[in-house]
């Protein structure tokens, strides 16, 4: 399909409207929690609002814990491709929005890299929509030293670029997985159990797909030692990832689809991967775990 060709002449930033949506000041659902965990920057990918996939709920818990400078947001952030399909929109996926917005508001600096799913935003590279910018993609420099090309990574998949009707059929095979992925879990939760993803995991057993990520990182880390930067920070393939190759350490935030993860730079510059769904079942395992240990002791005679 052939881009759309952005109107002629120079680009103004969009200053914010005067009045902003009614649900923008609404209270939050769910009370904050009492304490947030500070990072430098965060980097989240691939949440694809619009979708019955999206995990917005682990989002919101997860950005409702957190604070940081910079948040990026790393593509395929709203699915217009499945948006085109029917309307999809339940208020949770409001929440996410103004949940970032507020954090815009609020002094954390919102950059926006639009990937393939919501390409539209990419016209608009180089705006600011109030408090969020548009960038095509971004060099981030850490706290010690170290330039980082931030981008989706869907430049570098060869199905998108040259196939993507192929790409517009996997995507459909991808939605019926996720639907598996939703009755499996709903099962877990009426067993009170953690969230578990089917899809994750049929992803990390199926040889193409181990293959196919091997050398999307392998393209991708080298196209960012020809733009000579340290690091590479993407998304796209779902899969949260910190590996080197040679000069160039490559990073992939993940996703909010399957394994609800996260990249985030503490002060001195370190880089980590937060998996948010590992962290919640951990969790609800302690937490599960003084009421196992208390049933036997309660039938101990006195």
């Amino acid at each position: 399909m052939a881009r759309r060709t952005p109107p002629a002449g120079p680009k103004k930033p969009f200053s914010a409207p005067a009045t902003l949506p009614a649900w923008f000041d609404e209270p939050d659902p769910k009370p904050a929690p009492r304490q947030r965990t500070h990072y430098r920057t965060i980097w989240i990918s691939d949440i694809h609002l619009g979708t019955p996939g999206c995990n917005a709920e682990l989002l919101m818990d997860f950005l409702k814990s957190i604070e940081c400078e910079t948040l990026y947001l790393v593509g395929d952030i709203i699915d217009a491709w499945r948006l085109r399909k029917g309307w999809y929109w339940p208020p949770r996926h409001n929440d996410v929005v103004r949940r970032i917005l507020k954090m815009a508001k609020h002094g954390t600096h919102v950059v926006y890299v639009p990937g393939n799913h919501d390409e539209v935003l990419r016209d608009y590279a180089g705006l600011a929509f109030g408090d969020v910018t548009v960038a095509s993609e971004v060099i981030h420099e850490t706290a010690d030293g170290r330039r980082l090309l931030v981008l989706l990574g869907d430049q570098f998949d060869s199905i998108v670029l040259y196939a993507k009707w192929l790409a517009f059929l996997g995507d459909s095979a991808y939605e019926l997985l996720l639907k598996s992925n939703r009755i499996v879990n709903f099962v877990r939760r009426r067993f009170g159990l953690p969230y578990w993803s089917l899809a994750a995991h049929m992803k990390k057993r199926v040889k193409n797909a181990v293959s196919f990520i091997s050398r999307f990182e392998e393209v991708v880390a080298r196209a960012a030692a020809e733009r000579h930067v340290e690091g590479v920070v993407c998304g796209h393939i779902h899969s949260a990832e910190i590996r080197q190759f040679g000069d160039i350490t490559y990073y992939n935030d993940g996703d909010w689809v399957e394994s609800c993860t996260a990249l985030v730079e503490h002060e001195d510059g370190r880089m980590e991967i937060v998996d948010w769904a590992e962290r919640k079942r951990i969790e609800a395992a302690e937490a599960s775990a003084p009421a196992r240990i208390a049933q036997p002791l309660a039938l101990v005679p006195a």
